[in-house]
């Protein structure tokens, strides 16, 4: 290395840490990026002029750095302007010039062209003409680069480059989940982020409208508030942004989850019993995206009606909106002034009028002014209470018109616990978005069970809505069943309250009113009794008949349950979930009208069905006898009749079988394979079925383990793998082949490998606990444990189960999201003792940590 590059290194070094000690003490974001990007200007200087490069040459910033912000870890960016083709000797001086900036430290991006070039490249590349755009002289031939703007702008079609911009940033949204409210964001790209601001003020710039928030305002497309929020909110951003890169040490913009709660303390921020260090932080993020977004739409609203001026005729709506355009737009600029009432009444036209797309920014931005005059009094008029309902009870455009009000803070104005929870996280591994976005995704669900075009997707919710009078309550329902969150307590509870108030202020009436609270109260109870209770108990299914009374009370909180479920993450959902949901839907649904839910009566439904079934494939008439002799009642409530036959079609003669039969096919509720293990009962059974499940890479779904009078295991269970859908017919043979082969081996167990947790359970670990208490009946064993998901762990736990000798009867496999909860019917003599009894948990605890 060259003392020159030592020299420049040293220097650029010393004042980058004197910039990072200045902002560390002062949090000047745009200080910071300024004087790092003069302090690399005369780096970059020093270096050019060492080389003596002819006189039309320029060293030019573009990009970012163009635009005068560096950030620590970003590409420097830069053009070099040539006044036309290099010979060999100026091709050999630009090779070493870039070597030298490598040399000197810095993440270079270069380009060498001509002007000519640069406006061919200009042409054909949007990136391109983006980059230029913010081009900035930093030394050489200062006319070169006059010459090219001036190219440049006559080059400039500011229609066309607005509508690339525009497109380029939608599929940008997408790309990013098409939400601010992501729980890892991008701070630069996510929707609502840095680049959302910068879009402005690019296709601003390039319509000759200014490069800045304040001429901006100068030129009346925002108002000088607006201007200073949208400094504010690009100031926290850029904020956010420097830390990011400062922390990580590389070019990082992703809010993950693991810098959050260390960049959360660099703010101040502490965590408390209550909320999360990083909670504080992510809010802070959630509400500046929010505003980014909102103002967003605003201005390229107004950029994009100078740009493309339309001559649309206002048609009166009433005396207060017109429709222009397609779109809805106050009569006049203080229509929300005089009539605080609109402010509600232009969602509710919003809805009853389809072939209106949205607001003029006109609107959104008197709407976005406006919303403080949602107060006390406000939420307290008749008047205005009565138009909230309207919106709910819409037959169409509910969804949309919630969105639009939460994005304009006229919801949370509406609703001030709604406000509370605009931008909570949920740091439970189970949901996948924000409170309040989960919420308005769960009105979202249980709106489309409502609507012909979705009836496909969830058919019997599709059925029962179209039977269900008043759904509007369960969209009340939906929007308080996770209002209380973060408050600490039991959240159910404490949304059982803010509920009734609603109700009684927007007079509904008391049999409406205990519908909607019960459903906040129990929207729970639905999932764990499916997911954790035993079903063939009469007296689970008892029980939870007892707790929602009627019909009308199970198909809600039904109904409910599925769009709550289907509302937190994409990988929570199963059919097999939703199979178990059903299930417990229809055998309560027959107890409410009546039916006892008798062990007899439905033994002998579920052989009828099994024996019609078998009649199909031409078996001898008693065929089934010999197996089903060697079964007990508990075998014919746990299975399905179709798993039933499926099995005796199996087994019919294999009864006494010295050798292992694993039959395996494509589970009936279509997703994921159902296999079949029947052999000589052993104790180390499922820990061998899961270490080989384990080793493949399989989920285990479901488990229903059984043992004949005649000391045979008949295990089922439910698996899952991406795979099984494109080459399911080869996976069955091999599993059928390789576990049979497997059990008949008798190897000795293999030790459970610790495999590492995600990234997301490392984060936010999950205390594992082990509860082990007996059956009302005292017969069995209750086994409860709750830990961090990861492979092998349900091998980890049949392991210990195995090495205390313990009978497993059942196995309840729930796992939500990065979080597992399940819980097994177990035996044993190890059980009669206190000290076993410990050594059991503490050895099952060891095996759920990592």
């Amino acid at each position: 290395m060259s003392t020159l590059a030592i020299t420049l290194k040293e220097k650029l070094k010393a004042d980058r840490q004197n910039l990072i000690h200045a902002f560390e003490t002062s949090h000047k974001p745009d200080r910071f990026l300024t004087g790092l990007s003069r302090s690399v200007d005369a780096v970059l200087t020093e270096a050019w002029d060492s080389f003596g490069f002819p006189a039309d040459t320029a060293l030019i910033a573009v990009g970012g750095y163009g635009r005068g912000e560096l950030f620590p870890h970003s590409d420097v960016d830069v053009l070099v302007l040539l006044g036309g083709a290099p010979d060999s000797s100026l091709q050999a001086k630009l090779e070493e010039l870039v070597q030298l900036f490598w040399d000197i430290g810095l993440e270079i991006g270069h380009s060498i062209r001509t002007i000519d070039e640069c406006l061919t490249e200009a042409a054909g590349d949007i990136t391109v003409q983006t980059s230029l755009l913010e081009a900035r002289f930093v030394t050489g031939n200062r006319k070169q680069f006059r010459f090219l703007c001036e190219r440049l702008n006559a080059a400039m079609n500011p229609q066309a480059f607005f509508e690339a911009k525009t497109l380029e940033m939608r599929q940008r949204h997408v790309k990013y989940e098409d939400t601010p409210y992501s729980l890892e964001p991008n701070v630069k790209e996510s929707p609502g982020g840095l680049r959302d601001l910068q879009v402005i003020l690019w296709v601003a710039k390039a319509a000759g409208l200014g490069d800045s928030w304040r001429k901006l305002a100068e030129r009346g497309l925002i108002t000088p508030t607006e201007a200073r929020q949208l400094t504010r909110t690009e100031r926290a951003f850029k904020d956010i942004r420097i830390r990011l890169h400062l922390h990580t040490r590389r070019h990082e913009d992703r809010l993950v989850f693991d810098v959050q709660t260390p960049i959360a303390e660099t703010f101040g921020f502490q965590t408390t019993e209550a909320r999360r260090a990083s909670e504080h932080l992510m809010q802070h993020y959630y509400w500046a995206a929010k505003a980014a977004t909102q103002l967003n739409t605003i201005l390229l609203q107004n950029i994009g009606a100078q740009l493309f001026p339309q001559s649309g005729e206002p048609h009166p709506i009433n005396e207060r909106f017109n429709e222009v355009n397609g779109l809805i737009d106050i009569a006049h600029d203080d229509t929300f002034e005089s009539t605080p009432s609109s402010m509600l009444e232009v969602f509710l036209l919003r809805a009853q009028h389809p072939e209106i797309k949205g607001m003029t920014a006109r609107t959104m931005r008197a709407l976005w002014h406006a919303r403080f005059r949602i107060d006390s009094r406000f939420r307290s008029d008749p008047v205005n209470r009565a138009l909230f309902l309207q919106i709910l009870q819409a037959p169409q455009g509910i969804t949309h018109a919630l969105r639009a009000m939460n994005q304009t803070s006229v919801l949370g104005r509406y609703l001030p616990n709604f406000r509370r929870i605009i931008g909570q996280m949920q740091h439970d591994l189970f949901h996948a978005y924000t409170v309040d976005q989960h919420i308005l995704m769960v009105v979202r669900n249980v709106r489309r069970f409502t609507m012909s075009e979705h009836a496909h997707e969830y058919p019997f919710c599709s059925q029962l809505m179209a039977d269900f009078a008043q759904p509007w309550l369960l969209y009340i329902a939906a929007l308080f069943h996770d209002i209380a969150k973060g408050r600490g307590g039991d959240h159910s509870k404490l949304g059982m309250a803010d509920a009734r108030r609603f109700c009684k202020d927007h007079g509904l009436s008391k049999e409406d009113t205990e519908l909607v609270v019960f459903l906040v109260e129990h929207h729970l109870t639905m999932s764990q009794v499916a997911q954790k209770q035993d079903l063939s108990d009469p007296d689970v299914i008892q029980a939870f008949a007892d707790t929602v009374r009627d019909a009308r009370h199970l198909t809600a909180l039904y109904l409910l349950t599925v769009a709550d479920i289907r509302g937190t993450s994409p990988k929570v959902w199963n059919a097999w979930k939703g199979k178990l949901l059903e299930d417990l839907y229809r055998i309560t649904l027959r107890v409410l009208g009546g039916e006892t839910h008798s062990t007899d009566r439905e033994l002998r439904k579920r052989q009828d069905e099994a024996l019609k079934s078998l009649r199909l494939y031409g078996l001898p008439e008693n065929a089934h006898e010999k197996l089903w002799g060697q079964l007990d009642v508990a075998y014919f409530l746990r299975h399905d009749a179709s798993d039933v036959a499926w099995q005796t079609r199996a087994l019919y003669d294999k009864t006494n079988s010295l050798v292992p039969v694993v039959k395996c096919r494509l589970a009936p509720i279509g997703e994921g394979l159902q296999v079949t293990v029947y052999l000589k009962d052993q104790l180390d059974l499922f820990a061998r079925i899961c270490s080989y499940f384990d080793r493949k890479n399989f989920s285990i779904i479901d488990a229903k383990i059984h043992t004949t009078r005649h000391g045979y295991a008949l295990d089922t269970f439910l698996v899952t793998e991406p795979a099984f859908a494109s080459n399911y017919r080869d996976i069955i043979n091999l599993i059928e082949h390789e576990l049979s082969r497997e059990l008949a081996s008798q190897d000795p167990l293999q030790a459970p490998c610790k495999a590492r947790l995600s990234r997301q359970s490392r984060t936010f670990p999950v205390t594992p606990t082990v509860d082990l208490r007996p059956d009302e009946r005292g017969q069995y064993y209750l086994l409860s444990v709750s830990a961090n998901d990861r492979n092998g762990l349900l091998y980890s736990i049949a392991n210990v189960l195995a090495r205390h000798k313990l009978n497993l009867h059942t196995a309840k496999i729930m796992t939500l999201g990065e979080r597992v909860e399940d819980v097994f019917l177990v035996d044993g003599p190890v059980l009669n003792n206190a000290r076993s009894q410990i050594q059991l948990e503490t050895d099952l605890l060891e095996a759920l940590r990592v």
